[in-house]
């Protein structure tokens, strides 16, 4: 089949690699514009070395890009993480249409931050979709889904590197097969089941101490490592990454309790969390124990 692969970032390029690796053809590819100052997109750079066509139209409405992607007369376009706004009139063009990767189990976790959100609501379990998109968000029909589970000490890192990004690109070319053999399933999602989440920001990974601590190291793992779960101390922020949960620890919230080679101790309510990287207020990442010997931290002081 002739394929049109839309993506950008890490994930889009090894999806590309992927598909050319193994012999398919790809006529195009398109991604986010580029932004001033910051570097050439991954899958952009990976495309160029391969002499392939590529295209970054700052609108899909654009007709002139209508008739690009016509021209192209292609059976299929493989949208691997895809941020800007598709519409069906562009979408609709290959002669199969287009399917899209998501990294929930859909119709849960809508929305672009939906590797951060299960792990902050405590979930233990998470996947992966690939879907016919349409033109609500993350609402299209299902082609297929892989389940994985959210180990407890797992984080936003460890899910997405680690068990999601590898498996999604593989289940990318397992769709793609399944449209290329006609057989390819297609499943309404269950819109009573929906949920829909927002971007995990800042305003979001403010740690509450005084909160149960499985809600705190929930927080702390689902923004491990963005955007970064923080605190206060002596008046600045500090952001906490590396950490571990620790049960029946006494303690006031937010009391530092204990500082060691491993990191500091942090009571919340029902435990403590072993604090074991972090990065304080204008500075790059470090050990805990690093920061509390350069702050002069010691047993009795309150974070937050």
């Amino acid at each position: 089949m002739r394929l049109i692969v839309m993506g950008q970032q890490a994930f889009g390029k090894a999806v590309l690699e992927a598909l050319l690796a193994r012999g398919d053809e790809v006529v195009a590819v398109y991604c986010a514009p580029d932004k001033e100052g910051r570097p050439a997109d991954p899958i952009k750079e990976a495309a160029l070395e391969k002499g392939l066509p590529v295209h970054q139209p700052a609108s899909f409405k654009d007709p002139a890009v209508l008739d690009e992607i016509r021209a192209l007369d292609a059976d299929l376009c493989v949208m691997a993480f895809v941020t800007i706004f598709v519409p069906e009139a562009a979408r609709d063009i290959p002669t199969h249409g287009s399917i899209c990767f998501h990294p929930s189990l859909l119709p849960l976790y809508r929305g672009p931050s939906s590797i951060n959100w299960p792990i902050i609501d405590g979930a233990t379990k998470t996947g992966l979709t690939i879907f016919y998109p349409d033109d609500g968000l993350d609402e299209g029909d299902i082609l297929l889904q892989k389940e994985i589970e959210i180990g407890p000490d797992d984080t936003l890192g460890t899910i997405y590197f680690n068990k999601i990004f590898q498996l999604g690109v593989d289940a990318m070319l397992e769709a793609v097969d399944f449209i290329a053999a006609g057989n390819a399933p297609r499943s309404v999602q269950d819109s009573s089941k929906a949920s829909y989440q927002s971007w995990c920001k800042r305003e979001h990974a403010e740690i509450d101490w005084s909160k149960p601590v499985d809600e705190v190291y929930n927080l702390i793992r689902g923004t491990n490592p963005q955007p970064g779960a923080w605190t206060t101390c002596g008046g600045k922020t500090l952001q906490i990454f590396d950490s571990a949960k620790l049960s029946n620890r006494a303690g006031a919230p937010g009391e530092i309790t204990a500082v060691g080679e491993e990191g500091i101790t942090v009571a919340a309510q029902g435990g403590a969390i072993l604090v074991k990287r972090v990065r304080p207020e204008g500075e790059g990442k470090m050990p805990a124990a690093e920061f509390a010997a350069n702050a002069g931290i010691a047993t009795g002081a309150r974070l937050g």
